[in-house]
């Protein structure tokens, strides 16, 4: 059988792993992307980041303090007394910027009944992102996907 995005639905019905699954971990919720989408827009402070998501200050930290565990932000101080710190996007934050860029041009298209701010590339267009293969540079589409098959788990040694 060819691993086509088809055959993933023939496959036995079990839990199976999936990145996007555990990326959900770390990003899949609401505050957590507006601070991300905050931070990429040059938003460090704590009360900036509030004020422009909405969230409550204890959701917020909350949502920042896992962030930073998971390595998707790092704190930097600016003052010392009294202590305030910064929050920056680190490598793994910055490549989290498209996901958001993909959900506001979805929105725009299927959620949003009103205009609102519409990004452009420094060409002058609006941005229509599309996810492209960096190898061939082909547009990714549903038809163009295969699918690795998954490791089979080793054997368990036989017990003596």
């Amino acid at each position: 059988m060819e691993n086509t995005i088809e055959s993933m639905a023939t496959r036995r019905i079990a839990p199976r792993p999936c990145p996007a699954a555990a990326s959900l971990q770390v990003l899949g919720e609401k505050w957590t992307l507006l601070a991300i989408r905050e931070m990429g827009y040059g938003v460090h402070r704590f009360e900036q980041i509030t004020r422009f998501t909405g969230a409550s200050r204890d959701i917020l930290a909350d949502r920042l303090r896992k962030l930073e565990d998971a390595g998707v932000v790092e704190r930097r101080q600016y003052s010392v007394h009294p202590p305030r710190f910064e929050y920056h996007l680190t490598p793994a934050g910055q490549e989290a910027r498209p996901i958001l860029l993909a959900l506001a041009q979805w929105g725009e298209k299927w959620v949003l009944d009103s205009a609102t701010p519409t990004f452009t590339h420094t060409c002058g267009s609006a941005l229509d992102a599309r996810m492209t293969c960096r190898h061939c540079g082909e547009e990714v589409t549903r038809d163009s996907l295969r699918v690795r098959p998954e490791p089979r788990p080793e054997p368990r040694p036989e017990p003596a």
